[in-house]
């Protein structure tokens, strides 16, 4: 009876032990965390102030309206609320009339002209030339006041275009992005003809990124090749030659394209000594000086990931093909190439995604038919101070390339499950 008793007290000491070294674990693993989260949180924070936060509030641009309500906020304010899109009341009228002179002298007015000059062109004039025609006083309705300064003031579309514009949430950067717009009854429709651009620059974009992709590829997969293949000794100087072009600046690069490949320059002067041409050709400011510039600059992004891939890679595989019967080509395609694609994959998608983004490149050795997204971003953001329009069209640009991110992980992962 009294050993029955000693074991019943040893399991139930044990059992407490156990549950005391599980707390005292769970205990460590908590202070380990904390201490992590502690050791994190500077680079966090740091991130979030200095990276995120500017990106969220440039990003919020492209939905919000602040010119107009700061100018003219009670009449922003009743334009909000009308339902018809015609000429507004009296009352609005008034009230806008006297907005429009103080605006003239607090300095609030050019910023709203601006604004509403990117939806109506001319609506700058008109509202510069109005503010400093006001007269003190008159007998006149309001909009009479208005008409007899200019009769723009007569058409709906005009008013539509402040109603639109009186925030502090706006759809105009986001449809304008797409060549799209909204009428005085807040319809969209189709941009005219001649205003048509972005759609156009964004297949623009999307197209010189992929060509690239595909030269660097082209061009990429055969060093990368060479460089796993050769001894050590050899392929260490040539990888220190693929990473030159990172220790070189991007304007220097490509300015360096611009003396090689201009009219004068040394691409045509050794095809004409070599008796290949008699005239020089057209190597820049057009598409052929992009592809050409752009594809040395991104060449060693395909090539440093596929070059890693390529190095793990177990000569053994290819050698057991040839063994079991394949052919060197049979052997090099469904056994050495498959085992690259992953690689491969990285780089072009790597070249893509930087290409969508580059500015100076096509800025210098392009046309005027070959600047890409990113030059109306920066058009935008530093010449006409349309941060709006520039925050849309980065926001598109960010979402299509996440989608795209997207779209190739999960297409990788079922060409790898394929492949297995």
């Amino acid at each position: 009876m009294a050993t029955v008793t000693i074991s019943v007290s040893d399991s139930m000491a044990s059992g407490e032990e156990r549950q005391d070294l599980r707390a005292a674990l769970r205990r460590s693993e908590r202070r380990r965390g904390l201490l992590a989260v502690a050791l994190l949180m500077p680079l966090a924070i740091f991130m979030l102030a200095c990276f995120f936060a500017p990106i969220a509030v440039l990003l919020a641009r492209a939905f919000t309206d602040r010119e107009v309500p700061d100018a003219w906020p009670v009449t922003a304010a009743a334009l909000r609320e009308r339902q018809s899109s015609g000429l507004p009341d009296r009352e609005i009228v008034t009230k806008f009339v006297e907005e429009l002179a103080a605006s003239r002298r607090n300095g609030t007015l050019l910023p709203a002209a601006n604004r509403l000059n990117h939806a109506l062109p001319g609506s700058r004039t008109l509202l510069v030339r109005t503010a400093e025609a006001l007269p003190a006083t008159s007998s006149d309705a309001p909009i009479d006041v208005l008409a007899n300064i200019d009769a723009r003031w007569l058409a709906p579309q005009t008013w539509a275009v402040i109603r639109q514009a009186a925030g502090p949430l706006t759809s105009f950067y986001v449809l304008a992005a797409v060549d799209l717009h909204l009428d005085a009854g807040d319809r969209v429709h189709a941009s005219p003809a001649g205003q048509r651009v972005f759609i156009s620059v964004f297949l623009r974009t999307f197209w010189i990124s992929a060509v690239v992709a595909a030269l660097c590829a082209v061009l990429g997969y055969p060093l990368a090749y060479l460089l796993s293949s050769l001894p050590e000794r050899i392929a260490h100087p040539l990888l220190v030659l693929v990473l030159l072009p990172f220790w070189t600046s991007v304007l220097v690069r490509t300015t360096a394209w611009m003396v090689l490949l201009q009219d004068q320059g040394l691409m045509n002067g050794m095809l004409r000594d070599l008796g290949l041409l008699s005239e020089p050709l057209q190597l820049i400011y057009n598409r052929a000086g992009v592809y050409i510039a752009l594809t040395h600059v991104l060449l060693p992004y395909f090539v440093l990931p596929l070059y890693a891939v390529m190095k793990r890679i177990s000569p053994v595989t290819t050698r057991a093909a040839l063994s079991l019967g394949a052919t060197p080509a049979q052997a090099f395609w469904r056994v050495y190439f498959a085992q690259t694609l992953p690689g491969a994959a990285a780089g072009a998608l790597t070249v893509f995604v930087l290409a969508l983004g580059y500015y100076i490149t096509p800025a210098l050795v392009g046309g005027a038919g070959d600047q890409m997204i990113s030059y109306f971003i920066a058009f935008f953001t530093n010449q006409t101070l349309n941060w709006g329009m520039a925050a849309a069209l980065s926001m598109l640009l960010l979402v299509t390339t996440s989608l795209l991110l997207v779209f190739c992980s999960r297409l990788s992962g079922r060409r790898e499950l394929a492949l297995r």
